[in-house]
């Protein structure tokens, strides 16, 4: 997590208004992939990393810093792409506090199958994160 911890802090300030998100990919210990949120109406962090590596992650474990997107808005619903590609395990530091999401990106992991542990490492992303959330009524 701390690795994508990092890479979130990539994104800013090309990312905003959308939150400065890290992900990486792991399997067997290394990271295969990297990805933070780009610019408007271009990747997110996960799709980013998704696209580095070819078929079916079912032995991968994603570590993400703040719970994928389960929503279509400017681009692609991050936690269906998750889906489609069969990632085996996501570690999520914050749930995403957008009306929209509220924890429904990670209900559909774990519908799908998947192996969700949120709230992992939350202390250390979320200074990074919370300035750039989503907030009631705003």
């Amino acid at each position: 997590m701390r690795a994508a911890i990092e890479e979130g802090r990539r994104a800013l300030p090309a990312c905003l208004p959308n939150p400065p998100v890290g992900c990486v990919l792991v399997r067997g210990g290394q990271i295969i992939a990297r990805g933070f949120t780009q610019p408007p109406f271009e990747y997110h962090a996960e799709p980013m990393a998704l696209s580095q590596v070819e078929g079916d992650l079912e032995d991968v474990t994603a570590f993400v810093t703040l719970e994928p997107c389960s929503f279509h808005q400017r681009t692609p619903s991050c936690a269906k792409q998750m889906i489609a590609r069969r990632v085996g395990a996501v570690y999520v530091a914050l749930i995403d506090p957008h009306p929209r999401n509220r924890g429904a990106g990670l209900s559909m992991l774990r519908d799908a199958g998947m192996r969700v542990v949120e709230s992992f490492l939350t202390e250390e992303a979320a200074p990074d994160l919370e300035p750039y959330l989503h907030k009631a009524g705003a």
